[in-house]
């Protein structure tokens, strides 16, 4: 285990992008290609200075991830887009490029999944066999994690604490995947969606989401880790699978490396949203660990299954959901029922005077034009025609070049 950082000393922050056709949005399972062109050979790891290159369960997605703990959120987005700029220059020459959003459009995971076939691929073959990854919840299914630290036991229970409440109302905030094979899912998270049950093959992994109300290592082990274990292992005879790795919750300890990885945001359409989503996460989640509008004893009560129920709500309607769990929102000094735009626009008001002033512009038009599946569909307006679904697709792919944000 490396050095250890107290709460909110560091972050980790991964994103992940899909390849396809410059000129068609086709996908392009290329990603050992491109590693393979940055690096001179096929390594799966590439270290680019303040941020590293890796292949994923698929040969068409890239994750960029800092490279370690940063301490700092405002230089992120330009050596995040630093990235982009260069990837997508080295795509030149397959006619490639990446694509933002938690899905893409017009993907037929069926025909078009190649999973990687390289070092770690044992790995990703023995998933194959048990899940079966060719669907949208595994080939489709783009995500920014946020990697947040503990120093020790009682540091874990706070940062578990405000983190299971503040999951159900992510998706409210990063949905960006409404639509698959051309249609409209009725989903604003329609990726949250499949995660939810594209593992129910083993409940055990993912469970419902929200993680269990545990808040020491030794709980988590036993109401989490050890069952994880003995229900994998009948499948997993070569012992090959990390508990680490196996556990699929929306908020994953890595008690390996002291932290906590939130997984449950839509990437974005550019660097600059990812992160200041990230930032203002992190700032709710800090206000949530001082106990300024609640108690770490209210804070830990919340059993998973209310918290599920807000979290359904989100993954399908987005900022549009209503919660009207009272004691939930008093968590937050909200004491009426209200949908979940206005529970943000409350701890963005809150919170902005500790995010810095290159995060707002992308909070601002998320809270005041809606989630990014939100504008997707405004700005489609009903026609899911494939040219028009190329058209704002590769508006999005320009977004990420020129890291802007995605204005109907």
């Amino acid at each position: 285990m490396g050095k250890k950082y107290h709460l909110f000393e560091v972050f980790g922050i991964e994103l992940e992008y899909m390849v396809v056709g410059r000129s068609n949005l086709k996908i392009m399972p290329v990603v050992d290609q491109l590693l393979t062109l940055k690096n001179g050979e096929l390594t799966s790891d590439v270290d680019n200075g303040p941020v590293a290159w890796s292949n994923e369960l698929v040969a068409h997605v890239v994750e960029l991830k800092t490279n370690g703990p940063a301490k700092n959120l405002k230089t992120l987005p330009g050596q995040f887009h630093k990235n982009i700029l260069e990837i997508n220059s080295l795509l030149d020459s397959e006619n490639g490029m990446l694509l933002p959003t938690a899905a893409h459009p017009l993907m037929d995971p069926l025909t078009e999944t190649t999973l990687w076939q390289h070092s770690y691929s044992e790995v990703y073959a023995l998933y194959n066999r048990i899940f079966n990854c060719k669907g949208h919840g595994w080939s489709n299914v783009q995500s920014t994690h946020i990697n947040l630290p503990f120093y020790d036991d009682a540091e874990f229970e706070k940062l578990h604490a405000a983190i299971r409440v503040v999951l159900p109302l992510i998706p409210a905030l990063c949905a960006s995947s409404p639509i698959l094979e051309g249609q409209n899912t009725g989903f604003k998270d329609t990726r949250l969606e499949y995660y939810k049950t594209n593992q129910k093959k083993i409940p055990e992994m993912t469970g419902q989401v929200i993680p269990e109300n545990v808040f020491s290592k030794k709980e988590y082990e036993n109401v989490i880790f050890n069952p994880i274990n003995k229900a994998i292992k009948p499948h997993d005879t070569a012992h090959i699978l990390d508990h680490y790795f196996l556990n699929s919750r929306g908020a994953i300890a890595r008690f390996d490396r002291n932290a906590i990885e939130i997984r449950l945001a839509d990437i974005q359409e550019s660097p600059k949203a990812d992160i200041s989503i990230c930032a203002f996460i992190i700032e709710v989640l800090k206000l949530l660990v001082s106990e300024k509008l609640s108690p770490l004893e209210r804070q830990k009560i919340f059993e998973v299954a209310p918290l599920f129920d807000i979290l359904n709500s989100c993954i399908r309607c987005g900022e549009h959901a209503i919660v009207s769990n009272l004691e939930y929102l008093k968590l937050f000094g909200i004491n009426e029922a209200c949908n979940v735009q206005n529970i943000w626009k409350h701890l963005y008001n809150l919170v902005k005077p500790n995010i810095n002033d290159v995060h707002h512009q992308a909070i601002e038009t998320i809270l005041n034009h809606g989630t990014l599946s939100t504008r997707i569909l405004d700005t489609l307006a009903g026609d899911l025609s494939e040219p028009n679904l190329k058209k704002v697709y590769f508006e999005l792919a320009q977004c990420l070049q020129e890291n802007k944000i995605f204005t109907p």
